[in-house]
């Protein structure tokens, strides 16, 4: 199984931060496999978690209490560029595949922002205006490729006086 290298890390990872009292942190949903199985990590927002790995006459089914503590908006950027000041990151989905000559990876984040869409559109734009990073803009929604070609989407919609977006980064 192409993915069991990430067992021992991720049973350390989920032993972390096993004293603290949980806290609403964002959901996190990986998924990585190819054609003989794969690895599935989730989390919820009071902080237990799940790890399921299969394949190969391997079936793992783990339940980890107070998974992980990631602090995914602090760590979250594209190019330098993070999200608007005061955003939180509400969830993660990453999904990744490998099978045969087909390499694929989809990333969606959802998040808060304390600003109207526009603002925080702006002001993103601005911030990968300053590190040489295109973007395109139609309405609040950017979308660019990182320097990595990987291509990015960021859509900011209206939440009261606020927005809630999402971030997509595909690679294929």
């Amino acid at each position: 199984m192409r993915f069991a290298y990430l067992i021992p890390s991720i049973l350390l990872l989920a032993a972390c931060g096993q004293e603290e009292k949980a806290k609403d942190s964002p959901e996190i949903s990986i998924n990585a496999g190819d054609g003989k199985g794969g690895v599935r990590i989730s989390t919820s927002k009071d902080g237990g978690g799940k790890v399921k790995i299969g394949g190969d006459g391997v079936d793992i089914d783990i339940n980890v209490p107070d998974f992980v503590d990631f602090d995914v908006t602090g760590d979250f950027d594209i190019d330098g560029v993070k999200l608007y000041p005061g955003s939180q990151v509400t969830n993660v989905n990453v999904d990744a595949n490998d099978k045969g000559s087909a390499k694929t990876a989809v990333v969606k984040l959802g998040f808060t922002s304390p600003a109207a869409p526009a603002k925080a559109a702006d002001w993103m734009a601005g911030e990968f205006a300053k590190k040489s990073v295109q973007v395109s803009r139609t309405g609040d929604t950017l979308a660019g490729k990182d320097k990595d070609g990987n291509d990015f989407t960021i859509k900011f919609g209206p939440d009261g006086a606020t927005s809630k977006g999402e971030v997509l980064i595909t690679k294929s």
